[in-house]
């Protein structure tokens, strides 16, 4: 170019089109992740750069640095921290709600510290970072070339899984951002299977429809989302228009801890908040006045799970103060939903039912051409072997044609043109070696051959029906959703994020109720009136306990794995079946069948928690041994393979209990008889059973004027004055409680030990529940035999029974859980 030729240009456009060439480049390169795998460029070259070092989830870590130095060599031509961060970031668990990549050292921390160097560091891409590359050898997607045309790249990720959705994005680019949280990968892949389901009718498809599974936001830390209400609905806003906000809280209750002391305890906080940012908040606003009340501050967080504690001084009301923290510090906080993302290279707002369908259409095209793929690869190779099949059936001919050719050319002719071969064909039958002769290897060619058309045909099938294709979608998303999915994290509230009240936090409302049902629903009343239990109901609570909103419950695996929630927290239902899973509000497992709710008040820090396992054992534990309101589960008794907990509750010492066995024998000793012991403890013997076909039926604390109350599979029952039973050393046989039925072979079914008018619910195996009180069943002496106490219908059998628990006053055990 001649550099003295001067060509004019308007200063307007010229600015004008450079700045929408940068801005376009910042867009598409940099900030806006594709609606597709939910990815931007840097996470796509990082993830494809681990593939191509073959760092899957089962090899050996290499170094941080050296993954970093792949990707900028290769394929991303900018700064090295801007790719070791985004690595960085792919491996934090309180980032991602599913991490992409495996890492192995010191990453960061939720505190706000910054992760080692990358010379020392490791990686490695994770599981789940796999499956967004699953089949990408197969020309599922497109490949384009790197900056410098060296290489190629994919220009999106196979992704079998809704990355975009699942894990989130946040980006800032020009004249635009984006801001999607995190959602349950569950609840996701419900929505697409619903979508693929209904994708003759898509057009009918509302956002209200998909959010009976996308409940709403699943951070990685937790906390409680207040959606808003009616016209202020932030999350209904996002979801059908793209973009609205919703109100992250902390996770926070008040523990008291009497003579006019209380604390505040904060087990989670919102998302993409840094705890030592919060502190040092929390410090500044007490100092400048603004919050009052405060007596110190401590960080107790460990491997058990984040804890701030809070002192709060004896004049001070902790309700206002935490009122007051919630307003002026981030432990409250705004997320603006803005659902922004690239749709065929350009951005776009987008709706759920959008970002659902761009998903689902990738995958379909995915599918298409990996089908393809297969089928030729299928049809490659069942045409070379077709042709080995034919040189087998004319082996003589075959062998006879090659020795009399002159050379290999010669040879490959007179193969095609005497037995009308394929030059392809011809070319194996010549590479064919001669152990393929045998009689075992013919038989291989002959399966392989009928695998091969057989594969052909499902997927000439498959390519010709989308009915098919969309049911290949269907279970490969839920494969990914068995494999990967867990339970939700954060709680959705709906409603506005109104001011902490004391009804609310400390306790000075009424006592409510509290119900487990048998599929693990659990609710609290809006009444605070005890839940109507009958025969009639579909799913019938399993425990029903008296509580107050201040106090923590436990709640008690069958396992011995145990898991904290506040009353005041539970969500409110009007019938019990409308209640949420547990698993969605703690963080145990669905597969943890919860046995108890225990709930503590905390003047109760004296008593102990006493377990009774179907096996015998029994264990006692302090109250004081316990954690307080914990983010994660815990251990509370290591329990022998074959056994589980039946019963927990609550004594004190020299409390007397009483173990039933399902053979009718009962025995009756002191507490003292089990030396109190740690968490991760097991039990000691408090019943010796019989040998064959023999548990516990139920367990409970003895007080004074309370009757053991025994029921058969059959119906059969009785009451029996706990004064008849003599109190014995533990670990022994016991006395006969009941004297069972002529002919019965299945023997006592439930056992409990309460007052004459506690409510009492036997459960059927057909599911239903029969209410009674216990004073309404006839008093017997302990080895007389009962008589017709459930009434059930035709082959329905008594499996279980409980009684309603009363909250425990401060001067002692009113009422024993049964």
């Amino acid at each position: 170019m001649d550099s003295t030729v001067i060509r004019q240009t308007n200063i307007d456009e010229e600015m004008r089109e450079a700045y929408l060439n940068y801005a376009m480049s910042v867009i598409v390169s940099r900030a806006l992740p594709d609606a597709r795998d939910g990815l931007k460029p840097v996470h796509r070259r990082i993830l494809y750069a681990m593939y191509d070092m073959g760092l899957r989830p089962d090899s050996p870590y290499k170094k941080s640095a050296r993954i970093v130095g792949e990707v900028l060599g290769k394929y991303h031509p900018h700064g090295d921290a801007s790719v070791y961060d985004a690595m960085v970031r792919m491996a934090q668990d309180f980032s991602m709600r599913y991490e992409l990549v495996d890492g192995q050292g010191n990453f960061g921390s939720i505190d706000g510290d910054a992760p080692a160097a990358m010379r020392y560091t490791e990686a490695r891409m994770a599981a789940f970072g796999e499956e967004l590359l699953a089949d990408i050898q197969k020309n599922t997607v497109d490949f384009v070339e790197n900056f410098d045309g060296s290489l190629t790249e994919p220009s999106v990720m196979p992704s079998n899984v809704p990355n975009l959705l699942v894990n989130g994005a946040s980006g800032i680019a020009v004249g635009m951002s984006t801001s999607i949280p995190p959602h349950n990968l569950g609840e996701v892949c419900d929505a697409v299977n619903y979508m693929l389901e209904n994708w003759e009718t898509l057009d009918e498809i509302s956002v209200g429809d998909l959010m009976q599974f996308i409940k709403g936001p699943d951070f990685p830390t937790a906390g409680i989302v207040y959606t808003g209400e009616g016209e202020n609905d932030g999350l209904v806003a996002a979801y059908a228009a793209g973009r609205g906000k919703i109100t992250m809280r902390a996770r926070a209750h008040i523990e008291d801890l009497g003579r006019g002391r209380s604390r505040i305890v904060i087990t989670e906080i919102p998302f993409q908040t840094n705890k030592t940012s919060l502190i040092e908040r929390i410090v500044t606003v007490a100092q400048e006045g603004k919050i009052e009340g405060l007596v110190d501050l401590r960080d107790e967080s460990d491997r058990q799970g984040l804890r701030l504690v809070v002192e709060i001084g004896r004049q001070a009301d902790p309700v206002e103060v935490l009122s007051d923290l919630f307003k002026h510090t981030p432990l409250q906080s705004t997320f603006g939903m803005i659902m922004i993302a690239l749709v065929d290279g350009e951005p776009r707002t987008l709706s759920l039912k959008q970002i659902l369908k761009v998903f689902i259409e990738h995958r379909l095209e995915v599918i298409r051409r990996r089908s393809e793929f297969d089928l030729a690869r299928a049809k490659e190779r069942a045409h070379i072997l077709e042709g080995l099949s034919i040189a087998l059936d004319n082996i003589d001919a075959v062998i006879d044609t090659i020795r009399r050719s002159r050379n290999t050319e010669t040879a490959r002719e007179n193969l095609m043109s005497n037995f009308k071969l394929t030059e392809i064909q011809a070319t194996a039958i010549l590479d064919m070696q001669l152990r393929r002769l045998a009689a075992l290897e013919r038989r291989k060619i002959a399966d392989e051959l009928k695998e091969k058309r057989q594969l052909i045909k499902d997927l000439t099938m498959l390519l010709s029906s989308e009915k098919l294709m969309r049911m290949e979608v269907a279970r490969e998303t839920n494969l990914i959703r068995d494999a990967y999915t867990d339970e939700r994290r954060t709680i959705i509230i709906r409603g506005e994020a109104t001011d902490v009240t004391k009804g609310d936090l400390i306790g000075e409302q009424e006592d409510t109720w509290v119900t487990l049902t048998t599929t693990g629903k659990i609710s609290r009343p809006y009444n605070g009136e005890p839940p109507k239990v009958s025969a009639s109901m579909k799913e019938p609570p399993m425990r029903v306990l008296q509580t107050n909103p201040a106090d923590i419950l436990y709640l008690i695996t069958e396992q011995g794995n145990c898991a904290t929630l506040l009353t005041s927290q539970l969500p409110k239902a009007n019938e019990v079946e409308d209640g949420t899973p547990y698993w969605e509000l703690c963080d145990l497992n669905k597969d943890e069948k919860v046995v108890q709710v225990i709930s503590l008040p905390s003047y109760m820090e004296n008593a102990y928690f006493f377990f009774v396992t179907e096996g015998g054992e029994v264990k006692r534990l302090k109250v004081s041994d316990m954690p307080g309101m914990r983010a994660k589960s815990f251990k509370v008794y290591d329990v022998e393979p074959g056994d589980r907990i039946g019963w927990v509750f609550l004594t004190m010492e020299n409390d007397l209990v009483i173990l039933v066995t399902r053979q009718a024998q009962a025995i009756q000793f002191t507490t003292e008889d089990v030396r109190p012991s740690g968490l991760l403890a097991g039990g000691v013997r408090g019943i010796k059973l019989a040998e064959k076909d023999d548990w516990v039926v139920g367990a409970g604390v003895v007080l004074p004027r309370s009757f053991v109350w025994v029921v058969t599979a059959e119906g059969v029952g009785k009451r029996t004055s706990v004064s008849e039973y003599p109190t014995q050393g533990r670990a022994g046989s016991g006395v006969r409680t009941m004297k069972l039925p002529p002919g019965n072979n299945q023997g006592l079914a439930a056992a409990l030990v309460h007052l004459e008018d506690t409510e009492i619910v036997a459960l059927t195996d057909k599911g239903k529940a029969k209410r009674s009180r216990l004073g309404s069943t006839s008093a017997f002496k302990r080895d007389y035999k009962g008589e017709a106490t459930v009434s059930l219908a035709k082959d329905e059998k008594v499996a279980s029974a409980y009684a309603f628990e009363m909250r425990l006053e401060p001067n002692g055990l009113e009422v024993s859980s049964g």
